[in-house]
This record gives structure tokens, sequence and C-alpha cells, in this order.
């Protein structure tokens, strides 16, 4: 999938145009307009922009459909001391799952390699 596509489709769904995309998201029109186009890709903290600017959750950008069979049954771990058991990473980790149970299988493999790339450098 390119994001360009998707982003250009949920844009046009809700009757937006780049203009509208520019007041509502701070982005530059020309910048959204490249982006649609598939002339750059843009950051993670665009694509949350973006999807504020279009108000839709930002699995929206990557997923159209029901929820994935192999996320929604991801149990979190119990016990112990680690990190993601109690609290705030706690709360993270449910949302995540959540979000990645709305993603299909081969965006979830793109996701985890960006994610892999990000976490190299």
């Amino acid at each position: 999938m390119v994001i360009g596509n998707r982003l250009k489709e949920l844009r046009e769904s809700k009757q937006l145009s780049q203009g509208d995309i520019e007041k509502r998201s701070g982005l530059l029109r020309c910048y959204i307009s490249r982006v649609e186009n598939g002339h750059t890709v843009p950051a993670i903290e665009t694509l949350e922009k973006m999807a504020r600017a279009l108000e839709v959750p930002m699995y929206r950008l990557f997923h159209e459909g029901e929820v994935g069979a192999s996320i929604r049954s991801l149990k979190l771990p119990t016990g112990g001391d680690e990190w993601g058991n109690k609290g705030k990473e706690a709360d993270y980790l449910s949302k995540l799952r959540r979000l990645l149970a709305k993603m299909e299988p081969d965006d979830q493999k793109l996701l985890l390699h960006m994610a892999q790339k990000v976490g190299r450098h």
C-alpha cells in the first residue's frame, strides 16, 4: 500500500481539499500534494497531524477493514516487575495492542520493519 494513495482516498471521502488539510494540520498544501503523489514519505509525526486533520485514528491511514485475528488474540504479560506490566506502560501496551489488531498482517509487518529501522539509529 502506498500511504499517499490512502491519504488522498481518506481526504476525498471526507470531501476535503488539500487546502482544508493545510489549515487543519499546519502542513503546507504543496507538501500534502507531494505526499499524496508519492514524491515524499512523511514522518510518523506528520502522519499523526494528517490523521488529526482527517479526524480518523492513525491506524486508518494504514488499514481499512476489520480487526486482524492474529493481533486480536494477543495477551498482555502478567506478573513480575518487567516494563509494561503496570501503570502507564501497561496502558500504553494495551492501546498499542488494540491499534495493531486493526491492521492487516502485511501492514503490521511494514510497521514492525519501520520500528526496527528507527530503533537502530
